[in-house]
C-alpha cells in the first residue's frame, strides 16, 4: 500500500508534528481533563478528515502527529482543534474558568508545527519517549 493518500486530483502525504500548551503552561492536563482533551482532539480531527497518527496529552502540553490534507491549512486545523477543544473543556470543567488570570482562555496563544519527512518514525518515537520522561519526572517529585 502506498504511503500517499488520494483526493480527486491530488496524491498527497502531508504529515505534521504539532504541539501547544495550556495558558501559562498550567499543569492541568491530567485525569478527566486529559481524557476530554484527547477525545476532543480525535473527534475534531476526524471532522476535518485529518488522520491522527499519534496523540500524547502531557500534563502541560499536547503533542500530535497528524496527516492533514493539502486543502486544509495548518492554521485552520490547529485553530479549529484548539478553539473547539477549549470551548468543550471549559463548558465541562467550570472550575478551570476560575484559575488566576485564566478568564475564558484555555490554551496559550500560538503553537509549534514541524513538517515530517522521511523521519516520521523518529518523531513518533520521540513523542512516546517524552511521555515516559514526564512520568519519570512526576514520580521523582
Amino acid at each position: 500500500m502506498s504511503r500517499f493518500r488520494k483526493l480527486s486530483q491530488t496524491l498527497w502525504h502531508c504529515q505534521y508534528h504539532i504541539f501547544w500548551c495550556p495558558k501559562y503552561r498550567f499543569r492541568v492536563l491530567e485525569g478527566e481533563i486529559k481524557k476530554e482533551v484527547g477525545e476532543c482532539v480525535k473527534a475534531f480531527s476526524e471532522v476535518q478528515k485529518c488522520e491522527l497518527l499519534e496523540l500524547n496529552v502531557q500534563i502541560d502540553h499536547v503533542h500530535l502527529l497528524v496527516m492533514i490534507p493539502p486543502k486544509i491549512s495548518i492554521s485552520n486545523y490547529v485553530g479549529t482543534v484548539k478553539g473547539r477543544t477549549a470551548i468543550q473543556v471549559l463548558n465541562k470543567f467550570h472550575k478551570l474558568k476560575h484559575k488566576p488570570y485564566w478568564g475564558n482562555h484555555f490554551w496559550a496563544r500560538g503553537y509549534c508545527v514541524d513538517t515530517v519527512g522521511l523521519d516520521a518514525e523518529m518523531i513518533r518515537k520521540y513523542v512516546k519517549y517524552r511521555e515516559k520522561q514526564e512520568k519519570k519526572a512526576e514520580k521523582s517529585r
